[in-house]
């Protein structure tokens, strides 16, 4: 592959496999079965993966190479629903016009932002991205209701010109007549295998995002943003002016998040003021660190780990326990179902926290750093094994 490494090469035709293979890989147990419940390899949380990897992934260039935490990341998120909505009113449903247009206006929006932001540094900067997307909540929310629809949200009515809606196009989001809401079910032994038409384009800017974001990483500009994060102190004693860089990475970052909140109104064409709100902004900070802030696959696995939680940890509550645990006598049975119970179902932020907590104290690196040293831990075995083979050589 051009301009890449083996190592990088093969790296990225794994993270294609995944992501290719995601509604097989998330449907590891037969329908009907006790286990089902685990199963994620429905469209919707499929897309949502996808979605939020490339939230976290744009996320990751500005926190995880530069170290400056952003909490107004959500602002992005939700003007690039809002572009999109608004094609979809104006032009009609195919998802294209409205993704490139998110990308463009969330792009701007980030160059005002951090032009204003990245005249501090530390805390002063994150609070004043958190003031900037508050700010963009409220205007979404009550001041710019003809261009927001308000607290209601932005949909598409039949009232709306649709100037590009063709007689036959699809009354739904859609890539040139591909209706992303179409699927193609496989049933197999007891398996059903979903394969959406909206996830697979998802994936497919997934895939070209990851590999963006890895030409990133690997560049002299990737290696610049990570000087900036170990001392910018003594760059800008040396000469070198940061501020073209972190503004860049600034842009480049937004430009992500625009694409995520895009997507998410090409799967569900509503855009409403929620997505910019700071709890938003804070989930993709768990996200990152989570998964691993500063490696390439960290952030992906962080936002499929909590948006898992989310759909799938939430759903389990105290009917289904009984369920699981109906083999137990009566009073045990009751016991233990009331000492699991406040971690799932609508308590399993309580779970999130806790596990939130442990990576934090023992994993700092986050779940790729358990990776890591679980390959390490096997390698160091593999290379132990070798040389005592080697020192007792069979008779």
């Amino acid at each position: 592959m051009t301009r890449l490494s083996r190592q990088d090469s093969l790296f990225l035709l794994l993270v294609v496999f995944l992501t290719l293979a995601t509604p097989i890989l998330l449907q590891p147990f037969p329908e009907g079965s006790s286990l089902a419940q685990f199963n994620a390899g429905y469209p919707d949380l499929m897309q949502r993966f996808a979605i939020y990897g490339i939230f976290a992934m744009g996320f990751n260039i500005l926190f995880g190479l530069t170290g400056y935490l952003s909490f107004g990341h959500a602002a992005f998120l939700g003007v690039g629903s809002y572009s999109v909505v608004w094609m979809y009113k104006l032009l009609g449903f195919n998802v294209v016009p409205g993704l490139i247009l998110a990308v463009i206006t969330s792009g701007i929006f980030a160059l005002l932002i951090g032009y204003i932001s990245l005249r501090r540094s530390g805390i002063y900067f994150s609070i004043l991205t958190l003031a900037f997307a508050q700010m963009s909540y409220n205007l979404a929310y009550s001041v710019f209701t003809p261009l927001t629809n308000g607290e209601t949200g932005l949909q598409v009515y039949g009232k709306d010109p649709q100037y590009l809606m063709g007689p036959n196009s699809p009354n739904s989001p859609h890539f040139f007549g591909l209706a992303m809401i179409d699927s193609v079910k496989l049933h197999l032994a007891g398996w059903e295998f979903t394969f959406n038409i909206g996830y697979y384009f998802t994936a497919v800017i997934a895939i070209i995002a990851f590999y963006i974001a890895l030409r990133i990483f690997r560049s002299p500009f990737g290696l610049m943003l990570r000087a900036i994060k170990t001392n910018r102190t003594r760059l800008d004693y040396s000469g070198v002016n940061t501020r073209p860089y972190m503004l860049t990475a600034f842009v480049i970052s937004g430009m992500y998040a625009g694409l995520a909140g895009g997507l998410l109104a090409a799967m569900d064409p509503l855009a409403g003021a929620e997505r910019m709100q700071w709890t938003a902004s804070g989930e993709v900070v768990l996200m990152t660190i989570l998964g691993g802030a500063g490696t390439l696959m960290g952030p992906i696995l962080g936002a499929g780990f909590i948006k898992y939680f989310e759909n799938i940890f939430s759903k389990i509550n105290e009917s289904v326990l009984h369920d699981w645990f109906g083999w137990l006598p009566h009073g045990v049975q009751d016991f233990v179902v009331a000492v699991i119970n406040p971690f799932v179902g609508e308590g399993w932020h309580l779970t999130l926290g806790l596990i939130f907590v442990l990576v934090v104290v023992f994993l700092p690196g986050g779940i790729m750093e358990g990776f890591q040293r679980i390959w390490k831990a096997f390698g160091r075995k593999s290379v132990d094994s070798s040389a005592q083979t080697e020192l007792n050589p069979a008779e």
